[in-house]
């Protein structure tokens, strides 16, 4: 069960073009880069397991494609992509573009170029949201189990930003 604790956040906020309704099991996090324009912490009930909700947006043909993105994402796993139990369900709702992804393996922590940590039985779900002024992506990673626990309010999050 998710923690029903959660900090002081907006009920919604903005990420490109998107206007998203904030989880209330979720806690909002003050961004710790410049490149993420939204944060939460997603905590377990006992508050043993965390895992993390990042939200990017880089502008006008910023952040390249949506496949070199759901391929740089499945490639965070050591694992190779058929043992991941890799998904990407491309679907449109409201006339909106939107590719979700969904993995499980051993996820790589890290900086882009940086030292990687192995997190095992981790788990990745994605959001693309496609937009012309500039592609939003979201990313939930953690153990998984807890993930798992979170697909209904990340799914309901980003369904909020496609009315």
């Amino acid at each position: 069960m998710v923690s029903s604790f959660a900090a002081e956040g907006p009920k919604t906020f903005t990420v490109g073009e998107f206007a998203f309704s904030s989880p209330g099991t979720w806690e909002w996090v003050p961004v710790t880069s410049s490149m993420r324009k939204a944060e939460f912490k997603v905590e377990s009930k006992d508050k043993q397991q965390k895992a993390e909700v990042i939200f990017f947006h880089f502008g006008e043909s910023g952040g390249g494609s949506t496949q070199a993105n759901v391929d740089r994402w499945l490639g965070q796993f050591k694992e190779p992509r058929e043992q991941i139990n890799a998904k990407i369900d491309k679907a449109k709702i409201n006339n909106r573009a939107v590719t979700f992804v969904q993995a499980e393996g051993t996820y790589l922590s890290g900086m882009p170029g940086g030292a990687k940590t192995p997190q095992p039985n981790s788990m990745l779900l994605g959001a693309i949201l496609e937009s012309a002024m500039g592609s939003v992506f979201v990313r939930v990673t953690g153990p998984a189990a807890l993930v798992k626990e979170s697909q209904a309010d990340f799914k309901k999050m980003i369904e909020s930003a496609l009315k």
